[in-house]
């Protein structure tokens, strides 16, 4: 099984519960409809990596603020990416079938280190840089449906293993990427810098 680094300690998630379309921007740049509730999906423990892979040309990146789960509440923060094969998704989208082709793939969920946290939610935001130049940024104010939503809805209908993931959902700004990029994600509570994570792409 594969793990991530919760502080000093190894953990097993057993499941990354993703959240999808929760930023306005983000919607409207891949042309798609604002949802009616929630949309959550699943990757399996097989798909967490902490190595970014060059995939495919049409493969995408989508900085998060992720979550790790601790007895149901949220114990601990940390900056991951969700990978997605955009031409397949695409595909399954026009014929409403599911998309875990195009999202849950071994490698799918670059998660770096988390770390612990019990500050002020509202306060979280985030940036990713590529090649030293910003692409992305996310605040709290800027979800749709905020992080105790996010766990309360989930938990209406799948229980969570203790070192669970939660992905939060992507801002705008994303795209494919190439061999040899360097990504840099950040996580800050106001000013503060609570967790960088950086991968090179192989």
């Amino acid at each position: 099984m594969k793990q991530i680094i919760f502080d000093t300690m190894q953990v097993t998630p057993s499941k990354v519960v993703c959240i999808g379309r929760n930023y306005v921007e983000h919607i409207e740049e891949l042309g798609n409809e604002t949802p009616e509730s929630m949309v959550v999906f699943n990757k399996p423990n097989s798909a967490i990596t902490d190595t970014l892979r060059f995939i495919s040309e049409d493969t995408r990146f989508e900085g998060e603020i992720c979550f790790l789960i601790q007895n149901g509440e949220i114990a601990g923060v940390g900056f991951g990416l969700d990978l997605t094969k955009a031409g397949i998704q695409n595909r399954m989208k026009e014929k409403g079938l599911p998309w875990e082709r195009a999202k849950a793939f071994d490698g799918s969920a670059v998660l770096g280190k988390f770390v612990p946290f019990s500050g002020d939610l509202k306060a979280l935001r985030m940036e990713l840089l590529i090649n030293g130049r910003l692409v992305q940024f996310a605040d709290y104010a800027l979800m749709i449906y905020k992080p105790l939503e996010m766990l309360a809805e989930i938990e209406h209908f799948m229980s969570f293993e203790d070192g669970d993931i939660v992905m939060s959902g992507t801002p705008k700004g994303v795209s494919t990427y190439k061999r040899g990029d360097k990504f840099t994600g950040r996580v800050y509570e106001g000013e503060r810098l609570l967790v960088e994570s950086s991968w090179s792409v192989q």
